[in-house]
């Protein structure tokens, strides 16, 4: 496993993290650009014009990046880093994953609510277990995420409700195919660069607690 939980089981085009030196598929890094007024700006989507600066979805290698000067050093330029850049980039990765639920769930892909996550688990229809990182345990602990799949619990009920139109969503699912790798990898990088972690990304048959 990578940092911020990123699993390495896909493969893919590799880059260089400048905080950390090390070589790993990109999924697992967040790709930054200088924009037009030489401000560092993350590049979520990867469509960006300019060259790439990437750094693995870690808080501490993020912040590493910020605090020493990397992106400059990285861009051969001088560059401005905003102060809140993590805050933003936090905030734009729980937009991201929150959308992807959403569309998976309109996609058929998705469901919500302890019943309906639980009667996907006892068909083996749920390719992944969602709840929320603020949900009671004991709750929580009554369904396992199902075996060879994964379970993500980096969003607050109000976050994951945001994606089934509902005001907080403990349970959900998500079926295999459409967007469900991406919503894998993208609660990953939210993992990584949460400052309490959030939760947890992995993978069979682990109780959720």
């Amino acid at each position: 496993m990578g940092r911020g939980g990123q699993q390495k089981d896909r493969e893919g085009p590799e880059r260089r993290c400048i905080a950390t030196g090390e070589v790993q598929p990109k999924q697992g890094m967040i790709r930054f650009v200088v924009g037009p007024d030489n401000q560092i700006v993350a590049d979520l989507l990867e469509k960006l014009p300019g060259r790439g600066i990437w750094v693995t979805a870690d808080r501490k290698a993020l912040k590493k990046a910020c605090d020493k000067g990397l992106f400059a050093r990285s861009a051969k330029q001088a560059v401005t880093v905003p102060d809140d850049m993590l805050e933003t980039l936090e905030k734009a990765l729980v937009r991201r994953l929150v959308d992807l639920i959403s569309l998976a769930r309109k996609g058929g892909r998705a469901v919500a609510g302890y019943e309906k996550v639980k009667d996907w688990l006892s068909k083996e229809h749920a390719k992944v277990l969602i709840q929320a990182s603020d949900g009671s345990g004991r709750g929580k602990s009554k369904l396992r995420t199902p075996e060879g799949g994964r379970f993500v619990g980096v969003l607050t009920a109000s976050e994951l409700g945001l994606a089934f139109g509902r005001e907080n969503v403990i349970h959900g699912a998500l079926a295999t195919g459409g967007l469900t790798q991406r919503v894998v990898e993208e609660a990953a990088k939210l993992t990584g660069v949460r400052e309490n972690g959030g939760g947890k990304v992995h993978r069979k048959g682990t109780k959720t607690t």
